[in-house]
């Protein structure tokens, strides 16, 4: 009986600091999303291919959808290459970046989160390109650490003229 005590006592207190301890983990893990998707921010606005991959699955496990042909990147190295071909594209300073409405949810060692990003640069031709799309990124905690394992990109079509929404209002 006392060993029944004991446990039930157990179980109860178990019971009541795990919804703190978790509460407190999952905060944590969302604020490490919002830094990474920060670093990856400011990384867009500089240019810096390493440090924008750095948020990525490092091997050919990443998968990224990506507003570009082709429709598909697979692995660390083919997503790497796209990054440097679209600054290559575009050699003037990046005018605008921005992340809006990140919405960030974590379980265990996976997380999604999903945001409207914006970004305004010009091409080689003095061309100026002003583009809003629809982000989702997965993650999963590897060794500590969030890395982006699955993204997709996209921006709304119109199906009557088969025309990308590149200022995509809501």
């Amino acid at each position: 009986m006392k060993k029944l005590r004991v446990a039930l006592s157990a179980l109860l207190i178990v019971g009541a600091v795990c919804p703190v301890v978790c509460a407190d983990t999952k905060a944590k893990d969302e604020a490490e999303i919002r830094a990474l998707e920060q670093r990856f921010a400011a990384a867009f606005k500089a240019k810096d291919v390493n440090t924008i991959m750095a948020g990525y699955a490092p091997d050919e496990s990443l998968f990224v959808f990506d507003v570009v042909p082709p429709r598909q990147y697979v692995g660390a190295r083919a997503y790497r290459k796209d990054w440097e071909d679209f600054f290559a594209s575009f050699p003037a300073p990046v005018e605008t970046f921005e992340i809006n409405d990140l919405s960030v949810m974590t379980n265990g060692n996976l997380g999604f989160s999903h945001s409207i990003q914006r970004a305004v640069f010009t091409d080689k031709d003095g061309k100026k390109t002003d583009i809003t799309f629809r982000l989702t990124d997965v993650y999963r905690k590897v060794n500590g650490r969030w890395l982006i394992v699955h993204e997709h990109v996209s921006v709304p079509v119109d199906l009557a003229t088969g025309k990308a929404d590149l200022s995509s209002k809501p």
